[in-house]
């Protein structure tokens, strides 16, 4: 069944049919439909450009005047308008001044009857995009249609390739040592390969594991072995932002939808589109937002905040969490649909120390790295202190031990790593829960106190996610830590 639509309604309308949508002018409407206000005091101007856009195959609203333009462009967001200079006793000029202050990207052709070098020249310098004489022939607007679809398809592909340069420059701020791949582990092997053989497909992935086990790099792994891997690819952090702040993340928002929002904003769905878009923590996301996932992945259709306009977005989802969806849905948490539209392959990643042999090969990647970083010439691990890594429980997995081995290089008097250089070796593997300091054992509330701050900061993603977790504030946590010398 074909979906009702805007353009729909418009071919409707005006009595173009609706294979023109596709055949129109074959090559050019493949670059992309739009959507088009028509500004200008003429009824007979307004009606008859209307019916010309409609026929190509585009949709498009008019104004009669400043006021109405206004009001529409306040209400949504076009594509492309067409401006005349002259409104009656109103200034044409006036609008398109405040267009490209608001909008400097935004395409405004001029239209009118008086045309003149000066007047395309200064409505140039304000920012119009061209320049079409009144009266034109279908010809002379089919042009510039053209035009703005090839222009509107550069600007797309210029923010593409924005979000591209962003996202290698957050790489390069964090950059690590070489991901690992490979794993002797069973277990681990067993997920990469599932997750690899996944990748080429466009089906939603969920990631399930311990914090800090590697689920992010694994997501943008899965991004570059697959189909879409020259396309953008998006991390959005669910437990991050406000529920306001985190929807206009994801979704974008309009001018004054909320207090701070001082201009227009595209949100991450936008910068995903055609790519991948990874949802780390999705346990976390908000219940008011999970309908609003759900209909982008079953239906590729969001509305900004503070918009009523329907907008698509095509995008492969990858969705990462270490909470236990299925109670969260049996608590009322989660929406069972969303769980069953995200969970087409559902892998559950190993802690660290379920993978001995892997955490020795990942402590010697991040030896070789660190020593290399600061220069020094550090060649491994004391017997001691392999026995002193393998029989922790790291609760902080993966990230708990690139911290470990970073602090170890650094305080490294001698060409090996040794016991005294790693931290102190709390939470052994068969103490379970952490160290044998735990509830009703034979230690102060202090100490109590001082070990499940650690064990909570070795595992949180930051002191702020500590924090929250502690149920404190940062600057408490900055000042426990302190008295406690952590």
């Amino acid at each position: 069944m074909v979906r009702a639509n805007a353009r729909t309604f418009s071919r409707l309308r005006t009595g173009a049919p609706l294979e023109n949508q596709f055949t129109n002018h074959g090559k050019y409407s493949l670059l992309g439909l739009m959507d088009i206000l028509i500004v200008d005091d003429e009824e007979t101007i307004r009606q008859s450009t209307q019916v010309a856009v409609d026929s190509e195959g585009h949709y498009a609203e008019t104004a009669s005047d400043l006021e109405s333009a206004r009001l529409r462009l306040k209400e949504e967001t076009f594509d492309l308008i067409f401006l005349d200079l002259k409104l009656g006793e109103e200034d044409g000029l006036t609008l398109l001044k405040e267009i490209s202050e608001k909008d400097p990207s935004q395409l405004v052709i001029i239209f009118t009857a008086y045309a003149s070098v000066e007047s395309a020249v200064e409505a140039t310098q304000l920012g119009a995009f061209d320049y079409l004489s009144k009266p034109f022939t279908p010809g002379h607007l089919r042009g510039v249609l053209i035009k703005a679809q090839k222009a509107l398809k550069d600007q797309k592909q210029i923010k593409t390739l924005e979000t591209t340069v962003t996202e290698l420059k957050t790489q390069v701020n964090t950059s690590g040592p070489p991901t690992r791949l490979q794993s002797g582990d069973p277990g681990m092997q067993g997920a990469l390969e599932t997750l690899f053989r996944a990748a080429p497909t466009p089906a939603s992935i969920l990631l399930l594991g311990e914090s800090g086990t590697g689920k992010s790099v694994i997501a943008r792994n899965i991004h570059e072995r697959s189909h879409l891997s020259a396309k953008p690819f998006v991390t959005v952090s669910c437990p991050s932002l406000s529920l306001e702040l985190l929807e206009s993340e994801l979704f974008g928002h309009v001018r004054g939808a909320f207090t701070g929002a001082v201009k227009d904003a595209w949100g991450k769905v936008h910068a995903a589109d055609g790519g991948t878009l990874f949802l780390d923590e999705i346990g976390e996301l908000p219940m008011e937002i999970q309908p609003k996932l759900l209909r982008l992945l079953q239906e590729k259709e969001y509305e900004r905040l503070g918009e009523n306009k329907t907008r698509t977005a095509n995008v492969r989802i990858v969705a990462a969490t270490n909470r236990d969806l299925k109670q969260m849905i049996a608590d009322g948490e989660f929406r069972e649909d969303l769980y069953y539209r995200i969970n087409v392959i559902t892998v559950e990643l190993p802690p660290l120390r379920a993978r001995v042999g892997d955490l020795l090969h990942f402590a010697g990647d991040y030896l070789q790295h660190f020593s290399d970083q600061i220069g020094r010439k550090i060649k491994s691990f004391t017997a001691e202190a392999t026995e002193k890594m393998t029989s922790y429980s790291w609760p902080g997995n993966l990230r708990e031990l690139r911290n470990a081995i970073e602090r170890a290089t650094i305080l490294c008097s001698s060409d090996q790593i040794e016991p005294k250089d790693l931290p102190s070796g709390e939470a052994p593997l068969s103490g379970g829960t952490g160290s044998n300091l735990q509830p009703g054992s034979d230690c102060s509330i202090e100490e109590l106190e001082a070990e499940h701050i650690r064990l909570t900061i070795a595992r949180a993603d930051s002191l702020q996610d500590a924090a929250n977790i502690l149920g404190i504030d940062k600057a408490t946590l900055y000042r426990k830590r302190k008295k406690l010398n952590l």
